[in-house]
């Protein structure tokens, strides 16, 4: 979500596509119903069942499934046809100034660059103008032809809502309804939100459908905004914690894309994915990406991932292919994968071509399932009838299941729905022989790591060498865990000493401190000390008092005394007692306690 749930009752306008959030989130939905009722607010349906939202709504247009891309160009097609653009903000916020390079074009569903020999594009034609001084060439007037705006004008200039009416199967006239609503908002008093859930993610363009959804939001200045946003729905309690923390095929912990197989070094790894300024004065998000990665590898290594072995950049995978799960399932099939550890994930019920799936089970030697309950895919072997019909002894994969906790059973964090991470603790232990999901896995890298130490292997370094620094390294407690995720300093660091005071006229500039300053301790040794003045008045006022202080080196008897009282002198020192004066650096006395504490309390002088 870019805003909240709370944040929801501020809209003027609420857009429900992909989902339905009346019956799936009747929680958060209390506040789409509060922006009608306070303000008045709008509710749009537009999906292909009459919904629990639809009954609720002030507007239902149905479409046929898979074409909401369509539905939404035609929308943005509207925007531009009839002035419903918040050009302000446009200007600002988005790249409809910058030029597109010339070679640029887009020609009977094909882009510039496509082979049809490879079916591939070379992108050399994609990207912007670039002028001499680095940055994208713009045309603040949003006239010229190459310009961001005129070139998404003329590609969606196609989506009349004669055509989207024939690809969606909506009406023209409450397409253009719905329109209308949506183009209300183009301006500064007005914003909409658009609510989204697994109906727009689970098809094979379904980051289109939202990358779509982001640029009509972007045309009517609705990002960024209270009541506005692209917001998906998840439930209270999801898998948005594991996406944003964990370490996967395509990034590292913490989105960083990670190392491909022709990112030979880290130094064309950083290059290739920090990212540098558009235009003059500008920041771009990841310029710090190299100051990430390193990080990151210290965490994962620590003390093992220094400058010298490019922070154990080579220790990691470098991917030289696709390892999305639909990628290691045809592996799996094919019979080059041998093993597969499932956690939390029902594939045999989640994953399309179910008899496919079986049998690419059936090909591993051996399957681990770590889940509370038995599953589909921990029973694949099992004969059901014609709900599974399959032939145990034909089967040799060893299946092993490891019984796991669920949320209530154990400490740590969940993600909501507004990307806010709660904390919470367990209500009651895991049942029976059932461990958390971090002792399961934990126990198997303390084993792993313990049998390459013992037994050696290939390339046992980046085992050996990860850092895993817990009290309890089988079993690490949550809050260890989240301290490791939140970060820590690995030195301290000091802000750099003040200058040095400048000497008063007539006197010598000191090294150290006190140096030109009578009646001050000079820190320099007598013999080089610049400033004769300073230790000649030392000299006098030690000979005059009959003490052994002099300039050079600290006597052993005097020392510079800063006192912090005990519990019983603060308790007995009156409120009204003449605080003790700090002594200087000559003292041989220390001075009375006082109450000298932080905020609020006198200190000492």
């Amino acid at each position: 979500m870019t805003n909240s749930w709370t944040d929801i009752g501020n809209t003027d306008l609420v857009l429900i596509m992909g989902g339905n959030a009346a019956e799936a989130h009747p929680c958060g939905f209390k506040w789409v119903t509060e922006a009608m009722q306070k303000r008045k607010a709008k509710l749009i349906v537009v999906d292909p069942r009459f919904t629990r939202s639809a009954a609720v709504a002030d507007m239902y247009a149905p479409l046929r499934v898979g074409t909401d891309i369509a539905f939404l160009a035609g929308v943005i097609n509207y925007l531009f046809s009839n002035d419903k653009i918040h050009l302000d903000y446009v200007k600002f916020n988005t790249d409809a100034t910058f030029l597109l390079k010339p070679g640029f074009k887009y020609d009977n569903g094909f882009f510039s660059g496509y082979n049809e020999a490879t079916r591939a594009y070379d992108r050399s034609t994609w990207g912007y103008q670039l002028g001499d001084d680095g940055f994208v060439k713009v045309d603040e007037t949003l006239q010229d032809p190459l310009c961001v705006f005129q070139q998404m004008k003329a590609h969606y200039s196609r989506y009349t809502p004669d055509l989207v009416s024939q690809i969606t199967g909506t009406p023209k006239d409450q397409f253009l309804k719905v329109c209308e609503a949506i183009g209300s908002t183009s301006t500064p008093n007005r914003v909409m939100t658009i609510l989204y859930a697994l109906g727009w993610t689970q098809h094979s363009v379904g980051s289109q459908n939202i990358r779509t959804m982001a640029m009509i939001q972007l045309l009517l200045g609705n990002i960024g905004r209270a009541g506005g946003g692209v917001n998906a729905l998840r439930g209270h309690a999801n898998v948005q914690g594991i996406t944003d923390l964990n370490a996967y095929s395509e990034v590292l912990s913490g989105y960083m894309l990670a190392p491909l197989d022709n990112d030979t070094n880290r130094t064309e790894y950083l290059a290739r994915r920090t990212g540098k300024p558009l235009r003059p004065n500008q920041m771009t998000f990841t310029q710090n990406f190299p100051k990430w990665h390193t990080s990151l590898m210290k965490a994962y290594y620590g003390n093992a991932a220094t400058k010298d072995n490019d922070f154990a950049y080579d220790w990691i995978p470098k991917r030289d292919g696709a390892y999305d799960i639909m990628a290691l399932f045809e592996r799996m099939h094919t019979g080059r994968m041998h093993g597969f550890i499932s956690m939390g994930f029902n594939p045999l019920a989640a994953m399309p071509n179910k008899k496919k799936m079986s049998a690419a089970f059936a090909k591993l030697k051996y399957l681990v399932i770590i889940d509370p309950l038995e599953t589909e895919t921990s029973e694949f072997w099992k004969n059901y009838g014609p709900l599974n019909d399959v032939d145990p002894k034909a089967i040799q994969t060893e299946v092993i299941r490891l019984p796991s906790s669920c949320f209530a059973e154990e400490t740590g964090s969940f993600t909501s729905s507004g990307r806010v991470i709660h904390w919470k603790e367990a209500a009651v232990p895991p049942p029976g022989e059932a461990r958390t999901d971090g002792h399961i896995i934990s126990g198997i890298f303390t084993t792993l790591r313990a049998m390459y130490a013992k037994d050696g292997g290939t390339l046992p370094e980046p085992i050996a060498a990860l850092s895993w620094a817990y009290t309890n390294p089988a079993n690490p407690a949550p809050t260890e865990v989240l301290r490791d995720i939140n970060g820590r300093a690995l030195a301290d660091l000091y802000p750099p000493a003040p200058p040095a005071a400048p000497a008063k006229r007539g006197q010598a500039r000191g090294g150290g401190r006190g140096a030109g300053r009578p009646g001050r301790r000079c820190c320099a040794p007598a013999s080089s000390c610049p400033a004769s003045r300073c230790c000649a008045t030392m000299a006098a006022r030690a000979a005059a008092t009959g003490s052994t202080a002099a300039c050079g080196a600290r006597p052993a008897t005097t020392r510079r005394v800063v006192t912090r009282p005990t519990r019983a002198a603060w308790a007995s020192t009156p409120a009204t007692a003449t605080p003790g004066r700090r002594t200087g650096a000559c003292s041989t006395t220390a001075p009375t306690p006082t109450r000298t504490a932080s905020r609020g309390i006198r200190r000492a002088p």
